[in-house]
């Protein structure tokens, strides 16, 4: 279950970095262009109402060399603070709804027909954080919580413009550094954090529709009579 969790929480810590601290490296050059993309994060957070997109994932076994791949979609609504409501519907390998509103997750498995629940803080810090956790951070927040190592430009598929940032921990953290490309609108458009042990997971979004009208009830799925849920 780690793998949905993280993601779908990434799925809420996947998108934070800098000004305050740029490491000795960093040329003014590159300095002007951090600034100026955590400017338009700043921009895309605070206009952000929802989104809607597909969302794709691949975990990477650095022991094992060999990856495990994910595809689906994703509604997100920003709430209170750096809370959000999130659902990730995920369609291959196999079908499985992961959502969280109000402070809680749940994670239906049909094929087993199981949901499991509990609350988003125990699991706070998983790397599916990535590209939705983003979305929520403040320019201030990023500058707090990382350090830029790298920004460049770059192209991501399908041929998005990007500024691409490599984010490495100030502090104690669970995984080794973070890397998150922004396009021009100041929108996390892909993630991938590194753990100590090399292991990676990416995270990249695609076909977006901002600001639509998503339902409530999007993030509280119906468990049906006769489904088992287990509480975390």
């Amino acid at each position: 279950m780690k793998r949905f969790i993280p993601l779908g929480l990434v799925t809420v810590f996947i998108l934070s970095a800098i000004i305050v601290a740029f490491p000795k490296t960093a040329n003014a050059q590159g300095a002007g262009l951090v600034s100026s993309v955590l400017n338009r994060m700043e921009k895309n957070r605070a206009s952000l109402k929802s989104l809607r997109a597909g969302i794709s994932m691949e975990k990477y076994n650095s022991q094992l060399h060999d990856s495990d791949k994910y595809t689906g979609k994703v509604l997100y609504v920003p709430a209170a603070g750096r809370n959000a409501n999130v659902r990730i519907e995920w369609q291959s390998p196999q079908h499985e709804v992961f959502t969280v509103s109000n402070g809680a997750y749940t994670l239906c498995r049909p094929r087993l027909n199981t949901c499991y629940t509990g609350k988003t803080a125990a699991k706070q810090g998983s790397n599916a954080n990535s590209v939705l956790q983003f979305l929520s951070m403040s320019g201030a927040q990023l500058k707090a919580k990382f350090d830029v190592q790298d920004a460049r430009d770059e192209t991501v598929w399908p041929n998005i413009s990007a500024v691409h940032l490599t984010l490495v921990p100030k502090g104690a953290a669970s995984f080794k550094y973070a890397e998150v490309w922004i396009d021009g609108s100041g929108m996390p458009v892909q993630s991938k954090v590194v753990e100590k042990n090399d292991d990676a997971t990416t995270v990249r979004l695609g076909d977006i529709e901002r600001n639509v009208d998503i339902p409530s009830d999007q993030f509280k799925p119906a468990i049906d009579k006769g489904v088992k849920v287990i509480p975390a």
